[in-house]
């Protein structure tokens, strides 16, 4: 039974919610193992090989982690679906508690301890982003806005002072956030572009230590209609997808 403060070890995180499938075996904030590779439409098949392949590098056994991390979006309607089910799946096989961190969130680790506010995107629909924006004070990362998803413009428009833009969205849309915005100043190397499942881990070990732990079933974080269920709101009369939720 997990009970609040204790100290966790041992943790193993999963990121699917990008075409990046990311996997990463952590020692409170020290990497033991990671694997990342392109699991474009392939995250069912690949998540559960990929850490058996990773645990038995290691010499780890699922039954020695004391935490367990997963991003839940928003991003990729199947691939969130896949990394949310194989951690509460080993959850209950193994009773260590699982902490579920918003993707955006866990992005904004990777540029741990930044002077600027950041502002991690994903890509959405075509010429759509998924953003929000956060800011580190005192070693604490603090949320500026909810997560968002829209338009290039609603992103640009959000924008109200210097801030570091990074992530796939501005990878896939470059051209026009630049017409947007101008030149965007010192852009983040390569490495902290992308969603990564060491960055689930270090933004899941405060919520492990606090208890803030996931105690039911859960849904990913969405934050729009997957495709399916927007082409039957314009099917159905009189039914707008802004009417249906988010």
């Amino acid at each position: 039974m997990y009970r609040k403060g204790l100290l966790i070890v041992l943790i193993l995180a999963v990121e699917t919610a990008t075409a990046c499938q990311s996997v990463a075996v952590m020692e409170e904030t020290t990497v033991l193992g990671r694997a990342d590779h392109n699991a474009s439409g392939s995250h069912t098949r690949s998540l559960i090989p990929t850490i058996k392949v990773l645990l038995q590098s290691l010499g780890i056994q699922l039954s020695d982690f004391q935490g367990l991390a997963v991003s839940i979006g928003p991003g990729s309607f199947t691939g969130l679906r896949v990394g949310l089910a194989t951690l509460m799946g080993f959850r209950l096989v193994t009773g260590a508690p699982l902490v579920a961190v918003p993707t955006l969130e866990a992005m904004a680790w990777n540029l741990y301890g930044a002077k600027l506010p950041l502002c991690p995107t994903l890509r959405a629909r075509v010429g759509e982003v998924y953003w929000a924006q956060f800011t580190w004070r005192d070693n604490r990362l603090v949320r500026l806005s909810e997560d968002r998803v829209g338009p290039l413009t609603s992103m640009a428009a959000s924008i109200k002072e210097p801030t570091v833009i990074f992530g796939e969205g501005l990878l896939v849309n470059r051209q026009e956030v630049l017409s947007l915005l101008g030149p965007l100043g010192d852009e983040p190397s390569s490495d902290v572009m992308a969603a990564s499942a060491v960055s689930v881990a270090l933004a899941s070990l405060s919520l492990l230590k606090e208890g803030k732990v996931v105690k039911r079933g859960m849904s990913p974080r969405y934050v729009q209609l997957p495709e399916a269920e927007l082409q039957l709101a314009r099917r159905v009369q009189g039914t707008s997808p802004s009417s249906l939720g988010k």
